[in-house]
């Protein structure tokens, strides 16, 4: 997958540092390596997925900037002492830092605290994710003034089917709220759920830019501890911070800190280092029609002809998007 094209376990190595490897043995190395490569996105999608349906499960049991709280506490606690035991790489300044620090408040505390009081307040999900799935056509339209990245018509091309795959996936909820599209719910869930579209946007390339030569694991420290520290503030101002402490309850929480906090995020940075940011963001485009999916598993959700090829043409939008044409081989020189 050319957003992680360079092997993370690739070195150049002078020819005399090590015998040379057998001629046979080399493919199967690097079919290998380009297997564990392009599996990276797809676990990247399934997790992030299943976010949702672990927020279905874990907010009715506790305010949404509470839940967020305890669930930056936990990764900080977890996180914190192995950074200290393994004594892993820290910001070499104080801005390095506030830089990452920007990057959890953003893509941590704001996009998920505004996703769930999008939700909370009555917005339905199919909707709220539309909205957030607006996210890669931002990023691209802000990649090449700020980053330098350029955006062709293959790209724009999977960047437009992506949205249109997205929205025929949802087609059937939205349409079922259409009738009463502004009941139920307050129009600042709207604003809610349009802030966490523009905070994971910019947090992804504030990201690029910023801190791509970042410890990962000591940059999730220093995100978790700025973004809990953010909605902790927020939680004690607007809400009551009452938790139902019940079985589900408490899944829900150690999946989101545990699988969702530690592994999808780190995942998520890695590819974003690995990779140009417009193709990163159009992964989140698979993340509706997967968590379709997963809402018929879990949940009984129906899922028609129109979800099914939502979720192709999403495929095929971010395929378009990620895949970059061959680069045409050098010439050999005539002797």
């Amino acid at each position: 997958m050319a957003a992680v094209r360079e092997s993370v376990f690739s070195r150049d190595f002078d020819s005399g540092s090590m015998p040379a490897m057998p001629m046979t043995a080399a493919p199967s190395v690097s079919a290998t390596r380009s297997l564990a490569l392009l599996g990276l996105p797809s676990l990247f999608v399934v997790l992030w997925a299943t976010g949702f349906v672990a927020a279905i499960w874990g907010l009715p049991y506790a305010e949404p900037w509470t839940f967020l709280a305890l669930r930056f506490g936990i990764v900080v606690a977890i996180m914190l002492p192995l950074a200290l035991v393994l004594r892993f790489d820290w910001p070499e300044s104080w801005s390095q830092a506030g830089h990452i620090a920007v990057v959890g408040i953003l893509m941590h505390a704001i996009y998920l605290g505004c996703a769930y009081m999008a939700m909370a307040q009555g917005l339905p999900a199919g909707i709220t994710a539309l909205i957030v799935c607006l996210q890669p056509i931002c990023t691209a339209a802000i990649v090449g003034p700020v980053l330098g990245e350029r955006v062709n018509l293959r790209q724009v091309t999977g960047l437009v089917l992506g949205l249109g795959g997205v929205a025929l996936v949802l087609s059937g909820k939205i349409s079922g709220a259409a009738d009463g599209f502004f009941e139920g719910f307050d129009v600042s869930a709207v604003l809610f759920a349009t802030i966490s579209l523009a905070a994971m946007t910019i947090g992804i390339v504030y990201q690029k830019k910023f801190c791509t030569t970042a410890d990962i694991r000591s940059g999730a420290v220093i995100q978790y501890a700025a973004a809990g520290a953010a909605v902790g503030v927020v939680a004690l101002l607007t809400e009551e911070m009452t938790v139902i402490w019940t079985w589900d309850f408490a899944l829900a929480l150690g999946w989101l800190a545990v699988v969702l906090s530690l592994g999808a995020i780190s995942l998520l940075m890695l590819l974003i280092r690995r990779g140009e940011a417009s193709r990163t963001a159009s992964l989140f485009y698979l993340v509706p029609p997967v968590t379709a999916v997963l809402g018929y598993v879990f949940f009984g959700e129906k899922l028609g002809l129109p979800g099914l090829v939502g979720m192709a043409l999403a495929a095929i939008g971010v395929a378009l998007v990620v895949t970059a044409p061959k680069k045409p081989a050098p010439a050999v020189p005539e002797i």
